[in-house]
């Protein structure tokens, strides 16, 4: 399966990690917290320790989340997916000289929110796609789910050759907004951001020649409680426990084991400072582009990995052949693909 373009988007506002204290400690929220929960908040978000300085939220004020019950949050997500996936996949189309009438299926991916019909039956409508494209939305998969995404978008254009594949990773963390005292839902406060990456595919050479294959996967049902939504009352809830890097480190060192060939660069999900430590320890690859996704928008989820790619490919190394790419989350599963030329 070969890649023609990859493009990304995020909200238009971008906040500093001390606007968004700013905005918590002028706000009720911390009235409602335990003083060491309001402590944790600032520390993370002040103290410069987390490797995040900014990140872009589908939100005119920080604050403007804080009163939003689940309707509200419900609707946020159902107001914001659709452009910020449109944005996205418009940019990846317009870099392969495409048009919406091209694509031949549209695959999606998301976890903060849930709609029927699906994400993708409203970015095929505003953006005018036929009206025979298969639409396909995988919900559920957490902030691995771009790279499974990507492998059910090989099984497409193996069964369909000529066809042209669009896919699109996109996350409004900020509709699933929750506060408690819960030190994983603090730190969950203070990692996500939003955004949206769009990729083309096809059987047929792209303008580079990169290609994507040797997919793999593990998962972990026994530990899914260490990190998951949980619903609670409406609210999506996020549930992360301390182990999380640890466990994360351990799968994509054994998947790293199953690799073809030697990559000349790790791209990884950008999913915090300490799981990026904790994967650099156990990989001989020190992740750059990850911790400037990490640094500049934050954790995004799914689409956090083809940011992470898109800054590799734009850098233009003329003596890159081969990407190694994993991403991880709920479940708990991870998962790896390569990408070369």
């Amino acid at each position: 399966m070969f890649l023609h373009s990859l493009a990304t988007a995020v909200p238009a506002r971008s906040f500093l990690q001390s606007e968004c204290w700013e905005a918590m400690r002028s706000s009720p929220l911390l009235e409602n917290l335990k003083p060491r929960s309001a402590s944790i908040l600032g520390k993370v978000l002040t103290g410069g320790g987390s490797g995040i300085e900014r990140r872009n939220l589908a939100l005119d004020r920080v604050d403007a989340v804080f009163g939003l019950d689940a309707q509200q949050l419900n609707e946020t997500f159902e107001r914001e997916a659709p452009p910020l996936a449109a944005d996205a996949l418009s940019k990846a189309l317009a870099k392969a000289g495409l048009v919406p009438a091209d694509v031949d299926a549209l695959l999606l991916c998301t976890c903060t929110g849930y709609l029927c019909p699906g994400v993708t039956s409203h970015v095929a409508e505003r953006m005018g796609m036929r009206p025979d494209v298969y639409l396909a939305d995988l919900v559920g998969l957490g902030c691995g789910a771009a790279i499974p995404m990507m492998r059910a978008a090989q099984g497409y254009v193996a069964a369909n050759p000529g066809a042209v594949v669009a896919t699109v990773a996109v996350e409004v963390c900020s509709a699933a907004f929750h506060a408690d005292d819960d030190p994983g839902v603090l730190i969950s406060l203070c990692l996500f951001g939003d955004g949206a990456a769009a990729a083309i595919w096809s059987d047929q050479p792209g303008p580079d020649g990169w290609r994507a294959g040797h997919f793999s996967t593990v998962h972990h049902p026994q530990e899914r409680e260490k990190i998951r939504f949980v619903n609670e009352g409406g609210r999506l809830r996020n549930q992360l426990h301390r182990a999380v890097p640890a466990l994360a480190a351990e799968a994509v060192a054994g998947l790293y084991q199953k690799r073809s060939a030697e990559p000349d660069q790790v791209l990884a999900h950008s999913g915090g400072r300490d799981v990026i430590e904790a994967i650099e320890a156990v990989l001989p690859h020190h992740l750059e582009e990850t911790r400037g996704v990490l640094r500049d928008h934050g954790n995004m989820s799914s689409p956090s990995v083809l940011f992470a790619l898109e800054r590799r490919l734009a850098a233009a190394h003329e003596t890159d052949r081969r990407f190694w790419l994993t991403a991880f989350g709920a479940g708990f599963a991870a998962h790896a693909c390569e990408v070369w030329r």
